[in-house]
């Protein structure tokens, strides 16, 4: 398969997914949609939980020693999350989906319109922060096989079935970034020639698990983390990472 032929197959199945959704969506009581988001909410944070575990991985540890790989992930997170608040990164991103839901949907009602948006924010979260997203779309750019894209295409459509019971068609919008995010991943992929040192990656992972516990706050209703504004600590872990094992 092309390199990034497997991510138009995961733009598809979102919007194939988003599309079953809404129709489903629409004949469901607001309280079974609210079921169906609390669901979503403890399956994500259970994702999340086995991702950020990666922070215990063996060849993390062996790289900047036993006691680095927390204050790595704790440093990205700080780091991330300045860099992510003085960019305005959440508000950039909600007003880019409520920019879309207008070109889209026309004058919708506030309530719409939010929900619009907040589908399109945690579909797009959910969909590109996770292990998957950043090994598979890499080892795609690579030609080493396009199996883990296929697979998670397989996951994200049944996600977007779910996610558009609730949140409606912001969950389609977030095909577009999926796209861009999977694309240029893989593009780094086929620029970078070999496949990310296993430390780094677990860094990653690690950092998305978290990144993803936010996801699942705002889901369950607990809290709503601007997780947007932490996004730039999946690339501050990495060089920590590299910046442990120097000195290590």
């Amino acid at each position: 398969m092309l390199p990034g032929l497997a991510s138009l197959v995961n733009v598809s199945t979102v919007l194939l997914g988003a599309t079953i959704g809404v129709l489903l969506g629409n004949r469901l009581p607001v309280r079974t949609r609210d079921l169906v988001t609390d669901a979503l909410g403890l399956v994500t944070l259970l994702i999340a939980t086995t991702s950020a575990m990666e922070v215990l991985s063996p060849d993390l540890a062996d790289e900047v020693g036993d006691s680095a790989p927390m204050l790595i992930v704790l440093g990205a997170l700080l780091l991330g999350g300045i860099a992510g608040s003085l960019l305005r990164l959440e508000q950039r991103v909600e007003g880019f989906g409520g920019w879309l839901q207008h070109r889209l949907a026309g004058g919708a009602d506030s309530a719409e319109r939010a929900r619009f948006i907040e589908g399109f924010v945690v579909s797009s979260l959910v969909f590109c922060t996770g292990p998957l997203t950043i090994l598979g779309s890499l080892n795609d750019g690579l030609g080493n096989g396009a199996e883990q894209i296929l697979l998670k295409s397989v996951l994200d459509g049944f996600a977007a079935i779910a996610f558009a019971a609730s949140f409606g068609w912001g969950v389609a919008a977030s095909a577009l970034t999926v796209l861009v995010v999977q694309g240029g991943l893989t593009l780094a992929g086929i620029a970078l020639g070999d496949v990310m040192p296993p430390a780094h990656l677990a860094a990653i992972t690690a950092t998305g698990g978290l990144l993803l516990v936010g996801v699942a706050l705002r889901l369950l209703r607990i809290r709503e983390i601007p997780v947007a504004d932490l996004l730039p600590a999946l690339l501050v872990a990495p060089l920590l990472v590299e910046l442990a094992a120097g000195l290590h």
